[in-house]
């Protein structure tokens, strides 16, 4: 790879660090659950990319109003919209409210999603069927109400957030890793269907990522986690969203139903 340089007023030659353009230059997306950890870190990463972005929260007012302040400036780049993708109106709103806004939809990225954690004994139905809603409903309710805008324009990229919990099984978490383990069959079953219309659907499995969600583990409990990770550390949001501003970037045209890992080795065993 070439570098440019320039040179100064004496012999010194510097570099002059390569400018590339966005990968997602001009290109819209709407990221569910966009407010806040992994979701909200995707927002900003696809705005640096050049996007324009729709998300959605359901309670976080506050951190959907700043992240709007952060990026609107001159011209509107994030839209906040309120929905809960567990109800199919407020997911088909949504896709509405994106494309009368940004003029167009060219993928979504499922990041919304809940936890319940307690052994199978204890969990009550509420709590089972609460997660379930969430994390596999909810998926299904924001690709139902997206995939004919993107199978129309015959292109399209669709990301689902699932986890290494619906891969390998984690103990207290029976709801959780069955709905992140439908996220996965149901991510492999929808590219096989809309591959013919020029849309790509995969999905990310994390392992343990700097959260909301991870802050709430306890000292012992965390220092489990961390001594079962080859890589000693938890992952960060801002990691994750580089990978997803790839699969959603025309690099990765050629990419479909795959299920990513990014867990610090954690799967390994």
């Amino acid at each position: 790879m070439s570098t440019q340089v320039t040179k100064n007023s004496g012999n010194k030659v510097e570099p002059k660090a390569a400018k590339y353009p966005p990968l997602l230059l001009d290109k819209v997306f709407i990221v569910t659950g966009g407010s806040r950890g992994i979701g909200g870190a995707v927002v900003k990463e696809l705005v640096r990319e050049g996007a324009k972005v729709a998300f959605t929260y359901v309670n976080s007012q506050e951190r959907s109003d700043a992240l709007m302040n952060e990026h609107n400036t001159d011209e509107m780049k994030v839209l906040g919209v309120r929905a809960d993708c567990r109800n199919l109106s407020d997911a088909k709103d949504m896709v509405v409210e994106a494309v009368e806004e940004f003029g167009k939809l060219d993928g979504l990225v499922n990041c919304a999603g809940i936890t319940k954690d307690k052994p199978l004994m204890m969990m009550q139905a509420e709590e089972w069927q609460d997660v379930i809603d969430t994390n596999l409903t909810g998926i299904f309710n924001s690709c139902k109400a997206s995939i004919v805008t993107l199978m129309k324009q015959r292109k399209g990229r669709i990301i689902n957030l699932s986890s290494v919990s619906g891969l390998m099984g984690i103990a207290g978490q029976v709801n959780y890793s069955a709905s992140k383990a439908g996220i996965i069959g149901m991510t492999r079953s929808l590219a096989k269907e809309v591959a013919p219309y020029g849309i790509t659907v995969n999905a990310l499995a994390p392992g343990y990522i700097e959260t909301d969600m991870t802050m709430q583990l306890k000292p012992d409990v965390r220092e489990s986690v961390l001594n079962k990770i080859p890589l000693g550390r938890f992952g960060t949001p801002e990691e994750l969203a580089q990978f997803v501003t790839f699969l959603l970037s025309d690099a990765a045209a050629y990419i479909t139903g795959q299920v990513f890992v990014s867990d610090g080795g954690l799967s390994l065993g």
